[in-house]
């Protein structure tokens, strides 16, 4: 059994109104030392699989598949 995280973001150049929307909120409660904000989506996973290898394809499927859209995000892969 495989602990898994997916951390999924934009890609550079893509625009984040979360992340900005967040940043003028920040500024707004005097907290002006924060210089940028981008928003992120991670995805923790149990994955049942007989090899690290074999967990990481699987995952790397499921990103392809349905959890990002590869015009706009990025995403990686960290094993806990």
């Amino acid at each position: 059994m495989f602990t898994v995280e997916v951390k999924v973001g934009l890609k550079k150049g893509i625009s984040d109104p979360e992340g900005a929307n967040t940043l003028k909120s920040l500024e707004l409660l005097g907290y002006d030392e924060v210089k940028s904000v981008k928003s992120l989506k991670v995805y923790r996973m149990e994955i049942d699989a007989p090899s690290r290898e074999e967990a990481s394809e699987r995952v790397e499927e499921m990103c392809r598949r349905i959890l990002t859209n590869p015009v706009i995000h990025t995403h990686e892969i960290v094993f806990l």
